[in-house]
């Protein structure tokens, strides 16, 4: 999946069916004159319907078209008989996605469960034919209800990655490239900053077959969470990793510093964030000879008391098994 096809937000306008007219028929047979009203219900509109669907990992699909109409209800016929329901139109979406009403901000629901669907725009009920109508003084009601109309709601789809790990840290630090090196992902890479623009996920494989999904988000910048840089497009999809996993480079001006700053970028964002389990990584450790890893993690062990951290090399596939060790052993541990 390229960049451009990863959509993760999109707003669309749904127009559920109205209900079909009730029936005024009276039954007139032969020799029957006056057989009274028999007109039947009108049916309901049809409703729109947004469905889980775990094959899909984009809302591409909704990007070009944002207007969803559903049927409306056949009208009653004679002999009591009902009119047809309006034909329901369902849209799919991948798992972790949310539904909000645009107008008022309102949470409609969350996709998070396969098979799980939910009516966002109930068609209008059908109104009642003439038969409803008869009673001892009025035998011959001529009258029926028309059906209700439908709903019109404009609704946003946001797209919130479902993975075990999320990598967090600053652009260029190396959250690429590591996918790379250890899942089959395919993310774009180069020298300079917000390469990756669009969340990337990869299954990383363990011991025993066993495996779970990282995902590479768009680097985090001071200010983020009020929407600086690629702000809230990108720490939304944080929520649902259950472990966070901190890449800060070797040769940055102070490690504490940047892990502090990239913390408190997800604490206004979301205080919650900060209830996962967090481990840091320090990457492109392949520059430090010996001596100068020795001193540094002197230093670090100082620094970060009671917070894991390890030493990794993507490029020179450093401390890589020591690190889906770690991360296999903090998700099981957090799922206990």
């Amino acid at each position: 999946m390229t960049e451009g096809n990863f959509v993760d937000y999109v707003k669309i306008h749904l127009t559920s069916g109205k209900g079909g007219q009730g029936s005024a028929h009276l039954r007139r047979e032969k020799f029957v004159a006056k057989g009274g009203p028999d007109g039947g219900d009108g049916g309901r509109g049809g409703h729109i319907i947004i469905k889980a669907n775990p094959n899909l990992w984009t809302l591409y699909h909704l990007k070009f078209k944002r207007h969803f109409k559903a049927g409306h209800g056949g009208a009653g016929g004679k002999q009591t008989s009902t009119g047809a329901d309006g034909e329901d139109v369902t849209i799919e979406v991948p798992l972790g996605t949310v539904v909000k009403n645009t107008s008022s901000g309102e949470l409609i629901t969350e996709i998070t469960e396969d098979n799980h669907q939910v009516i966002v725009a109930k068609g209008g009920k059908g109104g009642l034919g003439n038969s409803h109508f008869k009673s001892a003084t009025r035998q011959t009601p001529r009258y029926a209800q028309p059906g209700l109309p439908g709903e019109e709601v404009n609704v946003t789809l946001e797209l919130k990655v479902l993975a075990d790990v999320g990598l967090v840290g600053f652009p260029n630090a190396g959250k690429s490239t590591l996918l790379s090196v250890i899942t089959a992902a395919k993310p774009k890479i180069a020298d300079y900053e917000f390469t990756t623009l669009k969340p990337n996920l990869g299954i990383v494989t363990h011991r025993d077959y066993q495996s779970f999904v990282m995902a590479d988000i768009p680097g985090i910048i001071e200010g983020a969470a009020e929407g600086k840089g690629i702000g809230h497009r990108f720490l939304r999809h944080i929520e649902r990793n259950s472990t966070l996993l901190f890449l800060i480079p070797a040769d940055a001006d102070d490690i504490r510093k940047q892990y502090d700053i990239l913390l408190d970028e997800l604490r206004r964002y979301n205080p919650e964030l900060l209830d996962k389990e967090r481990l840091v990584a320090i990457s492109k450790s392949d520059m430090l000879d010996a001596e100068l890893k020795a001193e540094m993690k002197e230093l670090l062990d100082e620094e970060f008391k009671g917070i894991p951290y390890l030493f990794i090399s993507s490029v020179a596939q450093q401390g890589l098994v020591e690190l889906k060790d770690k991360l296999w052993e903090m998700l099981n541990n957090s799922t206990e």
